[in-house]
């Protein structure tokens, strides 16, 4: 009688096990872009200047992402329409055009960071100069977009997260970490003077506005409304699993780029204001094993993040015309395409590429509060998600979020009126 409920316990769990793993992707694809080359700068710029301090950052915003995720999400699954359709269908056209246009910007302001760091790695690599890498990179993700699917692209993204992390689990290893300043760090909120534009950095690193589309319209592309009440049910449940899986995996891996920017570069007084000197530094330091390290994943991160910008940008375009996103047509192909054009014209203008980095990322924290708003309108609308609208708890918790975000974007713009 034991072994035979032992069996039927291990083919429950391992069923689980496999619902499980068949529903991991729509989360990952999410997490590369949180770990782009944009989080490298501004996590490297927080570690080496305030050690330790600003890792509650990383928390907060990690918290704030699988919220939002989830709600984004959320969408998908109940109405079928990402956050870029839903606008389009519900929202009059003035409105939904601003709200787009804004968030097509800020996925031009992304793809900017991520091609400007895989050109950078590029050229750590293999000495090519930032404007021919800034084109290879440009071409290459077009390539990549416009030759897979959604199936295949999670797989090659996954592949490059997975290389990623083993870089920066590998660098943890070669490197003393105080894990007692850390700890506190991790939950102690603290903003020092002065470094507000680097937390905002941050904030904007991790909950990047296209990613709220992207993974709203990658999960409603499954088509899950379509199904019965069971799935729909079952597909929130995974769903959430998979977010939480993946933001966890991404708060790790940006928690140890400030981990190891506070070690070798903060203990020694060094303040990081170049990707490429930072491996130059890492080399006395840790060796060439560890450089080397730092430029190939750099360039995996490049690689995977520019990737979903590009399908990022081709969904928000797409959904000014209330379609899809779908890179056989030609609205979606004309938005990542328009990413990329934007992205590579306007870093043909960046003189300091580390800056660059920096104040992308600041540009979509600002951009943020209008996409959080948006979501939270259409997501409490019965009207469009029915029974799984937002409940009165759901709806405190994300305008909690949305005045959070809005407040440290109301001080970002104070300390900078007070500099001039």
């Amino acid at each position: 009688m034991l072994n035979i409920k032992k069996y039927f316990m291990t083919e429950i769990t391992r069923k689980s096990a496999q619902d499980f793993l068949r529903y991991i992707g729509p989360g990952i694809l999410i997490t590369v872009g949180f770990i782009d080359p944009g989080n490298w700068a501004s996590n490297l710029a927080a570690g080496s200047e305030y050690g330790y301090t600003l890792l509650w950052m990383v928390t907060l915003s990690t918290i704030m992402l699988i919220v939002l995720q989830h709600n984004a999400a959320h969408l998908g699954i109940a109405s079928g329409l990402c956050i870029s359709e839903a606008a389009s269908s519900y929202l009059p056209r003035p409105v939904s055009g601003f709200l787009l246009i804004s968030a097509m910007a800020a996925a031009v302001s992304t793809a900017l960071a991520e091609i400007l760091g895989g050109a950078i790695a590029l050229q750590l690599l293999f000495n090519i100069p930032i404007i021919y890498g800034t084109i290879l990179m440009a071409v290459f993700c077009t390539f990549l977009l416009r030759s897979n699917s959604y199936k295949k692209m999670e797989k090659i993204i996954i592949g490059f997260v997975s290389l990623i992390g083993l870089a920066f689990i590998i660098e943890l290893y070669m490197v003393p970490i105080e894990w007692g300043k850390a700890a506190v760090g991790w939950v102690y909120p603290a903003i020092p003077h002065g470094s507000l534009v680097v937390v905002m950095s941050v904030l904007g690193a991790v909950v990047m506005p296209h990613n709220l589309f992207l993974h709203s319209e990658i999960i409603q592309s499954r088509q899950w409304n379509l199904e019965d009440e069971k799935a729909i049910v079952r597909q929130l449940k995974y769903e959430f699993m998979d977010t939480l899986f993946s933001m966890g995996i991404g708060w790790a891996i940006n928690s140890a780029m400030i981990l190891i920017a506070a070690s070798v570069f903060f203990t020694h007084n060094v303040i990081v204001d170049d990707l490429a000197q930072a491996v130059n530094i890492l080399k006395p330091l840790l060796g060439d094993h560890a450089a080397l390290l730092f430029a190939i994943a750099l360039l995996f991160s490049g690689l995977s993040s520019t990737t979903t910008a590009g399908m990022a940008g081709g969904s928000i375009y797409a959904g000014l015309f209330n379609e899809p996103y779908d890179i056989k047509d030609r609205h979606s192909w004309h938005g990542v395409i328009l990413t990329y054009a934007l992205a590579v014209i306007i870093i043909f203008f960046v003189t300091n590429p580390f800056d660059g980095l920096i104040y992308s990322q600041m540009a979509l924290s600002m951009q943020l509060p209008f996409t959080i708003f948006l979501q939270i309108y259409l997501t409490s609308s019965k009207k469009i998600m029915g029974k799984y609208a937002n409940t009165i708890k759901q709806k405190i918790m994300l305008l909690l979020i949305g005045l959070i975000v809005t407040g440290l974007n109301v001080m970002l713009l104070a300390e900078m009126l007070n500099l001039k």
